[in-house]
């Protein structure tokens, strides 16, 4: 009923795949939103098992399925919302070992994750194959959203240069609260429809932070 996506832009959603890195708070409504768009193919990346402690921005699991792999019990969940959708599992995540083979096979990566080492992987194995991704981040009560490696090639790390002193940061603790991964996994959902099904202008060279405390909104042009 869109007319910017319309029949042919459901046929190339249709036809294509899509790879997950990180089945947590952002991966949850990423995951969700691309199944209920008829997505061809998903690869769900993540070492992970699902936590109770989680649930509150988790979406996509419930407690029955705490302690099972995050991939295996979001295939459950999605596969009951489209029979067309294929599911590759990968519960051993995005490493080193096998980034470049699992990039590779896909037309599009959607970060996930929670550190910067495997963003900056994500980027090289991306710049390698050719491959696009969009990038989701979050703390606390805000977040941020931007496309890479699309028309332009701008890269992970061209906004963010000085990869080792990014990489040796500690993982962040704080907390976040349930809303903040469901609006910016919504935001990276619709950044990869618009550029799968070739429509709107992604969020490439563009960095978007929304602050849900004030609900502030800002673009970063780079």
């Amino acid at each position: 009923m869109l007319d910017a996506i319309g029949p042919a832009g459901q046929e190339r959603i249709a036809r294509a795949s899509v790879l997950i890195v990180g089945l947590g708070g952002l991966g949850a409504p990423v995951a969700t939103y691309l199944t209920g768009a008829g997505a061809g193919r998903i690869g769900l990346a993540d070492a992970d098992t699902v936590s109770e402690s989680n649930l509150q921005r988790q979406t996509l699991y419930t407690e029955a399925q705490i302690g099972r792999p995050k991939t295996e019990a979001a295939r459950e969940r999605l596969a009951a919302m489209s029979s067309h959708t294929v599911f590759d599992l990968y519960p051993e995540g995005l490493t080193p070992g096998n980034a470049d083979a699992l990039v590779s096979r896909y037309d599009l990566v959607v970060d996930c994750c929670d550190n910067f080492p495997t963003r900056f992987l994500i980027d090289d194995c991306c710049a390698r194959a050719g491959v696009p991704w969009i990038h989701g981040a979050i703390g606390e009560f805000a977040g941020q959203v931007s496309v890479f490696n699309l028309s332009r090639g701008v890269r992970y790390s061209d906004l963010y240069p000085d990869r080792e002193a990014m990489c040796a940061l500690p993982r962040v603790t704080a907390g976040v609260i349930g809303p903040v991964p469901g609006v910016i996994g919504a935001i990276q959902a619709s950044e990869a429809l618009k550029i799968l099904a070739g429509f709107g202008s992604p969020f490439e060279g563009r960095l978007f932070h929304i602050d849900l405390l004030s609900l502030q909104t800002s673009t970063i042009t780079f």
